[in-house]
Parts: structure tokens; C-alpha cells; sequence
């Protein structure tokens, strides 16, 4: 079981980039979804999360340019990001909920580099 994450890249400052998780096959029950980043020598941060396909919640610092959203059908979850700046550069992980007790599984990551 494991999830697998892309969109990542180079944009300027301004841009969008769209990122994608999607959790392999053998996960069921997902109870939450949600993106996380981290830059060097700071804690990993929530950026946004998403519960019962619907129920979401942002950072402060996002609200307003990025969009999360789910595809309960292919077990995904994905990251709209609009109004890129460069505070925003970082690698941003996917994080998975599932399971009863829960179970908690993490992506391995990808850059996010916004150029001013």
C-alpha cells in the first residue's frame, strides 16, 4: 500500500500548478486526505485537508488560491494551486487516513518551486 504523487515543478511567481496523490490499490475506509509541506530546517506543516469527501480546511496562509478536492472512486486527492508565490516553495507531501484503528501513510513527496 502505498501513494504515489505528482504535479510538482518550476513555476513563477503568479502561476498555478495542479498536484495529484492517488493511494495504490488495498486501501479502503479513507477517513481524511490532506497536503503538508516542509522547507529546510522547519516542522512539516498542514496546507489543506479534506474529510468525508467534502468537509475541508486550509492554512491561513493558502486560503483563497489553493483548492483541495477528493475522488473517493479512485482513492485520490488533489491540490489546486493559483496565485503561486515564492513563500509558497517547499515539498509538499500527500497524507492518508484509512482504516479502523486508523492508519497513517505518507507520500514521498514533491517539489513545489516558485520563482519570483
Amino acid at each position: 500500500v502505498q501513494l504515489e504523487e505528482s504535479g510538482g515543478g518550476l513555476v513563477q511567481s503568479g502561476g498555478s500548478l495542479r498536484l495529484s496523490c492517488t493511494a495504490s490499490s488495498g486501501i479502503s475506509t479513507i477517513t481524511s486526505m490532506a497536503w503538508y509541506r516542509q522547507t529546510p530546517g522547519k516542522q512539516r506543516e498542514l496546507v489543506a485537508a479534506i474529510a468525508g469527501g467534502h468537509s475541508t480546511n486550509y492554512a491561513d496562509s493558502v486560503k483563497g488560491r489553493f483548492t483541495i478536492s477528493a475522488d473517493g472512486a479512485e482513492n485520490s486527492v488533489y491540490l489546486q494551486m493559483n496565485s503561486l508565490e515564492p513563500e509558497d516553495t517547499a515539498v509538499y507531501y500527500c497524507k492518508v487516513i484509512y482504516g479502523v484503528p486508523s492508519i497513517i501513510l505518507w507520500g514521498q513527496g514533491t517539489q513545489v518551486t516558485v520563482s519570483s
